[in-house]
């Protein structure tokens, strides 16, 4: 913008510059930043930021996050954690059932989305879903819960 647009040119002469007589332009009348929210910006602070003071619920002294680690794996992701080797040597006819420790893996809690082959396998973990438990007794399996 050219000079001569700006305001304090076109104020030149003009003893208050279109800030009044009585108020004054001064720097921070109002305090800087987000001050006076509880006191003289309180309407402001009511109307457009609810909620913005204060706090809700209970703190939470001594937060252990261990007793909630459950990472989760699903039943159709169950074949993915059987070795090649021993995936060539299965048959649904065979002997040799896969024992698979989902807590070996960093697994804790087993869910049922998905599918399983009608093979027989064994499942150790320390939790698991009701779905999860019916689909793999269905096809042949067994889920011992360890601790």
């Amino acid at each position: 913008m050219p000079t001569r647009f700006s305001k304090t040119r076109k104020h030149r002469g003009h003893v208050s510059a279109g800030y009044g007589r009585v108020g004054k332009h001064r720097k921070h009348p109002g305090g800087r930043g987000l001050a006076g929210g509880q006191h003289h910006h309180r309407t402001n602070m009511d109307k457009y930021h609810p909620g913005y003071f204060g706090k809700v619920g209970m703190r939470y002294f001594h937060l252990k996050r261990n007793p909630y680690w459950s990472p989760t794996i699903n039943v159709d992701k169950l074949w993915s954690l059987v070795p090649e080797e021993e995936k060539a040597g299965l048959s649904s006819e065979s002997e040799v059932v896969p024992v698979i420790d989902i807590l070996a893996h960093g697994y804790s809690k087993l869910l049922g989305k998905g599918f399983l082959p009608k093979m027989p396998l064994i499942v150790k973990t320390r939790s698991v879903s009701s779905k999860a438990e019916r689909k793999i007794r269905r096809a042949g399996g067994v889920v011992k819960l360890i601790a």
